[in-house]
């Protein structure tokens, strides 16, 4: 046993890294128990995680979330809210916002504890108990595809991260990358980008295939 209690809380931190499965979770939430990612296979998710329940900075993120439900179901993306706070404190709360805000939370909220939290990464040492703004996107697979940590003093923007989503669907199905700012770049607009050529007879032909700034640099529009 450490002589230092608190270095035994951080001592089995992980987190997920890009095309990692899932770690496996079954965990209790304000829509009943799941299973993560087992229940979500077959859809694209966001689990974010709050430092605490009851407090300004998550209240304002909670509302921006379900503001632009509409838009994750639209490109069949499923969201997950998660803290270490017990299941009653997330229904409690829900409920104020309700009441309070005029706002209904419709998606589940993970009653996380330390062991989960620790596996993805979302207890810090040095921050307290709570868990950082973590924002994780999973794939249909199951995969992790996307990370995001913020402190607990930052909010998240939501826009970037239902951009990320929607990018992360176009790039898999047409095999393109995305700009800058995308689809607002300043150079290509919603132009999006062609793998480089990894190859000398691809180097020489693309710039007859595609608009380019270089054979290495081609873009095209995107489908419709």
């Amino acid at each position: 046993m450490s002589q230092h209690p608190e270095e035994e809380l951080y001592y089995d931190i992980s987190m997920p890294l890009l095309g990692d499965e899932f770690p496996e979770l079954d965990v209790q939430t304000t829509h009943g128990p799941m299973n993560i990612p087992g229940d979500l296979k077959g859809s694209w998710f966001v689990l974010f995680s709050h430092p605490a329940d009851y407090t300004p900075v998550c209240t304002t993120e909670f509302v921006a979330f379900q503001e632009r439900v509409p838009e994750f179901d639209k490109i069949g993306c499923k969201l997950i809210g998660m803290s270490v706070d017990q299941v009653f404190s997330h229904i409690k709360w829900v409920e104020w916002i309700e009441e309070k805000l005029n706002v209904e939370i419709t998606f589940p909220i993970v009653a996380a504890n330390d062991r989960i939290a620790n596996k993805l990464g979302m207890l810090h040492p040095g921050k307290g108990s709570n868990t950082v703004r973590a924002v994780f996107v999973g794939d249909p697979q199951g995969k992790v595809r996307l990370v995001l940590y913020y402190p607990q003093e930052i909010g998240r923007n939501m826009d970037e991260i239902l951009r990320a989503v929607t990018a992360l669907q176009y790039s898999d199905k047409h095999k393109v990358a995305m700009p800058a700012d995308w689809p607002n770049n300043t150079m290509l607009k919603d132009r999006v980008i062609i793998p480089p050529a990894n190859n000398v007879a691809d180097a020489k032909k693309r710039p007859s295939q595609y608009e380019c700034y270089d054979w290495w640099f081609c873009h095209k529009a995107m489908e419709k």
